[in-house]
């Protein structure tokens, strides 16, 4: 197009404390598409935060006042759900959207009443919005939206007229675009939903940045011995990741005489989950084999250190949309084990680049591990080509420039229709 694009980004919420792989891909694509000459903004509610205006690497960042729309929700529970993904309503943000200036596009990166506000909006204003399944929609298990909606079991919900009102059901229908970060997820939809453009997309990583750590640094400061294999999870303190099967695979691992450490890296989201774990360690006697980190900074250089550190990579969840993790695994040149869910067989290939586990399956799961930890020329094997295909299939600038060819195309297609 003959003139830079003004894209606002809408996401639920955006908080470098409570990092996770949605907001990592949101700065990451507005870093790429500034280069390239793009205008970008990020609008969200203040959930975990305060309203007003604030920045993320050069990204203006706008967070508007929100609520919950049930009776009998205590501070608690609010809080649970600003950190899983609660179903949230803002007017303030409504209202900010339908006064900004000269935007071209909006990119809704989250879904529910926010999603049904973008949606309504762009209507209004006859702009286009695509969306990101961050999340996942049509592969999400029943146990996870049961735990989703936990913290409301005991209000009472009155914002379904709201959804009505903004046509929250109607988001995926009416979007310009639908971006998909599941192979899994893109067939589903190509079912339910065959009239709408749906694109798959996944995840980048920035190679550069995880290319070198000081792993020694990170094992001195948490007191991890040199000699011993540190198997690595970075994701959510959170059932959903399933830090617990690593845990119970420990025992054996020690008594099968592999010298192991697990360190589990995470913003805790589900607070009992996280005693839970903690409690777990010292009932099979490996508390002095196990380091919890709850969290780092986005930017946080001990971060990349600790992939350096470790000699395998595990990501056991329950359910994964994508799995960015295993991406900045790889750039650090890391091999590993993941579970066989949701969006990570899309990218990663079996015994090429990674072991994919049924989630479930502990006795393969100790066999994978068990592989990798005495046969060090398959674990060079995968981690060379992992870190090769991060670098060649996967950054973050190849992504973004597919992500702009979609949003000349919609916004190209929204000016025709508006001719007509």
């Amino acid at each position: 197009m003959s003139h830079g694009l003004n894209v606002i980004h809408v996401a639920r919420r955006f908080v470098r404390d409570k990092w996770g792989g949605t907001e990592t891909a949101i700065l990451e694509t507005c870093r790429q598409l500034r280069a390239m000459g793009h205008a970008n903004r990020i609008v969200c509610p203040c959930a975990l935060s305060v309203p007003g205006y604030d920045q993320c690497d050069g990204v203006p960042i706008l967070r508007e006042p929100y609520f919950y729309p049930y009776w009998g929700l205590d501070s608690a529970s609010r809080t649970q759900l600003d950190m899983r993904g609660g179903n949230l309503f803002s007017f303030d943000l409504m209202k900010r959207l339908r006064t900004m200036p000269n935007i071209d596009l909006l990119h809704l990166h989250t879904g529910k009443r926010l999603g049904g506000i973008v949606r309504t909006v762009a209507r209004q204003r006859r702009i286009p919005y695509v969306v990101t399944l961050h999340g996942g929609v049509t592969d999400v298990p029943p146990e996870e939206r049961r735990a989703l909606m936990a913290p409301t079991r005991r209000a009472w919900e009155w914002g379904r007229v709201l959804g009505w009102w903004v046509g929250s059901r109607r988001v995926l229908r009416d979007a310009a675009a639908i971006l998909v970060i599941s192979r899994t997820e893109e067939e589903r939809l190509r079912e339910t939903c065959p009239d709408s453009r749906i694109e798959y997309l996944p995840h980048g990583v920035e190679a550069s940045r995880f290319e070198t750590g000081d792993g020694a640094r990170f094992r001195k400061r948490y007191g991890i011995r040199d000699s011993v294999k540190m198997l690595l999870n970075v994701g959510r303190i959170d059932p959903q990741k399933n830090q617990r099967l690593a845990l119970q695979l420990l025992p054996r691992l020690l008594a099968e005489r592999h010298d192991t450490h697990l360190t589990f890296i995470g913003h805790v989201t589900d607070d009992d989950y996280f005693r839970q774990l903690r409690a777990y360690c010292r009932e099979l006697g490996v508390a002095g084999r196990v380091t919890i980190i709850p969290g780092f900074n986005a930017e946080s250089k001990e971060l990349v250190d600790a992939y350096h550190a470790a000699d395998l990579f595990l990501l056991p969840s329950q359910h994964e949309p994508f799995g960015i993790v295993v991406l900045e695994a790889w750039a650090a040149g890391l091999p590993v084990v993941a579970s066989h869910v949701g969006g990570i067989p899309g990218f990663v290939r079996n015994g090429s680049d990674g072991l994919l586990v049924g989630v479930d399956d502990r006795e393969s799961w100790f066999r994978a591990i068990d592989c990798l930890l005495t046969q060090p020329t398959l674990r060079e094997r995968l981690a060379r080509n992992g870190r090769n295909r991060a670098i060649e299939e996967f950054s973050w600038k190849s992504i973004s420039q597919r992500l702009l060819t979609i949003y000349e195309s919609v916004v190209r297609e929204q000016l025709l229709e508006a001719r007509r």
